[in-house]
C-alpha cells in the first residue's frame, strides 16, 4: 500500500545501542470483554407504531419501507462495534501500522519519532491520512479509515510535496517526504502523507472527505522537529471547538508545518452529521461494564487526614446552608440537597460550610472512606460521539493546608491552601468504536493533565491507578513530589501509595449522562451552583508574614511574588462551586 523502508542515507541507523521505547508496542493488561448488546427500543417501538398505521392506511407501506431502513441504518449499529457512520461516511479505527520512516534525533527527549502507514484495513475502506507519534513512548495510537457510502470520498488529483529531510544531518532511517494531498473541488484532505521515496504517493490508496463531513481543526501536541531548529515541525491534530455538543471528529493523522500556529491550513477533521449520532455512546449496562473494566483506584498519601465523603454523608453528618445577610439562620441541608437554590450563577448570596458544633466540625473535616456513593460519575460524548468521556467526581468535605519547598527549605504554609468543600476529578476517555481506554485527564487544582493509557499504572485488570496528592487532593499517574511552581519553589504535591485507597468502581452513582435524556435523574445537589465554602476567614497576607519569618532574606520576596500568582482555589480563598459549574462539564478537559 505504501512504499517499503530503504536505507538509502548516509546518515541511515543501522545500528542502535540502546532500543527506543516506540520498538514496543503497548497493550493494555487485560484483553477488552465482550460489551453487552446495544438496546434499540426506538426503532422496534416505532416498527409497532407504524404497523398500526398501516392496518389502515395501505399507502404508507413504500414509506414505511424506507423509514425503518433509515432509522436501522443508523441506531442500530450501537456501541463497541468496530465502525461508527458519521453522516453516510463509515468510519473504523485502525490501531495496527507498518513502519515508512524515522528518526532518532529531535522531538520530544530529543529521541526522534517514527512515522507510519494503517495496516489490516478493512475491505473497501481507504486512509485519510498517515499517523506519527514520538519515540519516547511505546507504540500506542490509532488513525481512522473511512469507507464511501453517499459520495462522501473521493480520490486526490495529485500530491504537493510539503517537506523533506534529505537535507538534514540527522540519524535517520533514510529520507522521509511528507506530501499534502490535493483535494478535488468540493473536498478537503484530512492528513498528510508520508513517503521514503521521491516518487508521489498512489492515487488509488488515499481519499479526501466531502467538505460538508469536515470541520475546522487544530495542531494539538508536538510530535517531532529538528532539534536546535525552529524549522519544519510535526503535531497532532484535534477539532478546533470541542464539547458535548461539538461534532468535530479526530482523525489521529498529523500536520507538518514551519510555523507554530495553531491553525494548520488546509487540513481538515471530520464532523458527525449523522442525525442518530448518539447511537454509538454506551448504554446504562454498557457504562456500568466500562466502570468494572477501568474504574480507578485512588490511593492517599499516608499521612493524609482530610478523605473524601459522599455529598449525602456531608449532608447527613451537620453540613450548612449560608444566605447573604441571614448568617444567623444557616439552615442543616437535606440529604440529596432537596432545599438548596437551584439553577442561577455564582452570585455570592449563598454558600456551605462545615457543621457549628467544633467537635463535629474535626469529624467531618475527616471524610468518611467507608460510606457509600462516594463516586459521582457523569458520561459525555466527546469529538463527534465517537468517544466516550468517564468523568469521576470525587467530594472531599476539607481541603487542607499547603506546603512549600523553597530552595531546600520544606515550610508549613499556616492555613493557606485549607477551604470547605474540595472536587477533584479523573475523566476516562473510551473509543466508541471498540470500548479501549485511550487516556485519562487528571484534575490537579485549577488545572490538569491527559496522561497516555500507556504511561498509566493499572491493578486487578484494565484498573486504572492514580494518587490524590497530601492534603491537596490533587491527582497524578505516579508517586512522588510534584512542585507546583516556577524553578526551586513552590506548592509540594506529595503522593504515595499507602492503605488507604478508594475503589471508584465499588461505591459509585451515575448522576448526568444528558444524551440518554430521562432515563437519568440528576440529584438536587448537582443544579445547586454557588459555592461549597465560605471566603477565608484570616488575613492571606499575615499567613505570609509568618511564613517569611523562617526564610533567609533573600528568598523572601520571591516567595511573596509566588504565593500572590497562585490562583484563589490553591490559595484557599473560597470555597469552590460544583461539577456542574465548571467549564469541562460540557467542554473539553483542556
Amino acid at each position: 500500500m505504501g512504499n517499503c523502508l530503504i536505507f538509502n542515507s548516509p546518515t541511515d541507523v543501522s545500528k542502535k545501542s540502546k532500543a527506543l521505547p516506540i520498538e514496543t508496542t503497548f497493550k493494555l493488561p487485560s484483553p477488552l470483554p465482550t460489551w453487552p448488546p446495544g438496546a434499540y427500543l426506538f426503532p422496534l417501538l416505532l416498527m409497532l407504531m407504524m404497523n398500526l398505521i398501516l392496518q389502515y392506511i395501505y399507502i404508507l407501506v413504500y414509506t414505511y419501507t424506507l423509514i425503518i431502513k433509515y432509522i436501522y441504518i443508523n441506531i442500530g449499529e450501537g456501541f463497541g462495534t468496530g465502525t461508527i457512520d458519521v453522516g453516510g461516511l463509515q468510519v473504523s479505527q485502525i490501531s495496527s501500522f507498518t513502519k515508512v520512516w524515522g528518526t532518532h534525533e529531535g522531538g520530544p527527549d530529543n529521541l526522534g519519532a517514527t512515522f507510519y502507514e494503517p495496516s489490516s484495513i478493512p475491505q473497501g475502506f481507504f486512509m485519510l491520512g498517515c499517523y506519527a507519534q514520538p519515540n519516547n513512548r511505546p507504540l500506542f495510537g490509532w488513525v481512522l479509515v473511512g469507507k464511501d457510502d453517499t459520495g462522501s470520498l473521493n480520490k486526490p488529483i495529485d500530491y504537493t510535496l510539503v517537506w523533506s529531510s534529505e537535507s538534514l544531518n540527522i540519524k535517520q532511517d533514510g529520507i522521509g517526504y511528507v506530501w499534502l494531498p490535493t483535494p478535488p473541488d468540493g473536498y478537503k484532505a484530512l492528513g498528510h502523507v508520508i513517503t521514503n521515496s521521491p516518487q508521489k504517493p498512489s492515487l488509488d490508496n488515499f481519499r479526501c472527505v466531502r467538505s460538508d463531513l469536515t470541520d475546522q481543526c487544530q495542531t494539538d501536541t508536538w510530535i517531532w522537529g529538528p532539534a536546535g531548529t525552529y524549522g519544519f515541525n510535526i503535531f497532532g491534530l484535534r477539532p478546533s471547538n470541542r464539547g458535548t455538543q461539538a461534532m468535530g471528529v479526530s482523525v489521529g493523522t498529523f500536520v507538518g508545518q514551519t510555523h507554530n500556529e495553531n491553525n494548520p491550513g488546509p487540513v481538515a477533521c471530520l464532523k458527525n452529521i449523522n442525525f442518530s449520532k448518539y447511537s454509538c455512546m454506551p448504554n446504562p449496562r454498557q457504562i456500568e461494564a466500562l466502570l468494572q473494566t477501568y474504574s480507578p483506584f485512588v490511593y492517599f498519601h499516608p499521612d493524609e487526614a482530610y478523605l473524601p465523603s459522599s455529598v449525602s454523608w456531608f449532608f447527613n453528618n451537620g453540613a450548612l446552608l449560608y444566605k447573604k445577610g441571614e448568617e444567623s439562620k444557616a439552615v442543616a441541608i437535606e440529604s440529596m440537597g432537596t432545599n438548596l437554590p437551584q439553577g442561577g450563577s455564582n452570585d455570592g448570596a449563598y454558600w456551605l460550610d462545615l457543621p457549628a458544633d467544633n467537635k463535629a466540625k474535626d469529624r467531618v473535616k475527616k471524610g468518611d472512606l467507608q460510606n457509600s456513593q462516594l463516586v459521582n460519575i457523569h458520561i459525555k460524548p466527546m469529538l463527534g460521539a465517537t468517544f466516550t468521556d468517564i468523568a469521576i467526581w470525587i467530594f472531599y468535605p476539607f481541603n487542607g493546608p499547603a506546603r512549600a519547598k523553597v530552595e531546600f527549605i520544606n515550610i508549613p504554609l499556616g492555613r493557606i491552601g485549607e477551604h470547605v468543600g474540595d472536587w477533584e476529578h479523573v475523566t476516562l476517555r473510551v473509543s466508541n468504536f471498540n470500548g479501549e481506554l485511550w487516556s485519562v485527564y487528571l484534575s490537579q487544582h485549577s488545572s490538569g493533565n491527559w496522561v497516555n493509557a500507556s504511561d498509566l499504572e493499572f491493578q486487578a485488570g484494565n484498573k486504572v491507578v492514580t494518587y490524590a496528592s497530601l492534603h491537596g487532593h490533587a491527582m497524578y499517574a505516579k508517586p512522588g513530589l510534584v512542585l507546583q511552581g516556577n524553578g526551586a519553589i513552590g506548592i509540594r504535591n506529595d503522593t504515595a501509595k499507602s492503605k488507604m485507597f478508594l475503589d471508584t468502581g465499588l461505591s459509585f452513582s451515575l448522576v448526568a449522562a444528558e444524551y440518554l435524556g430521562s432515563a437519568i435523574t440528576e440529584p438536587p445537589w448537582l443544579n445547586y451552583f454557588r459555592e461549597w465554602g465560605p471566603k477565608i476567614s484570616y488575613d492571606i497576607a499575615d499567613e505570609i508574614k509568618k511564613v517569611e519569618k523562617l526564610l533567609p532574606g533573600k528568598l523572601k520576596s520571591a516567595f511573596d511574588k509566588f504565593v500572590k500568582g497562585l490562583p484563589n482555589e490553591v490559595l484557599g480563598q473560597e470555597g469552590p462551586t460544583g461539577p456542574k459549574d465548571k467549564r469541562n462539564w460540557s467542554g473539553d478537559e483542556i
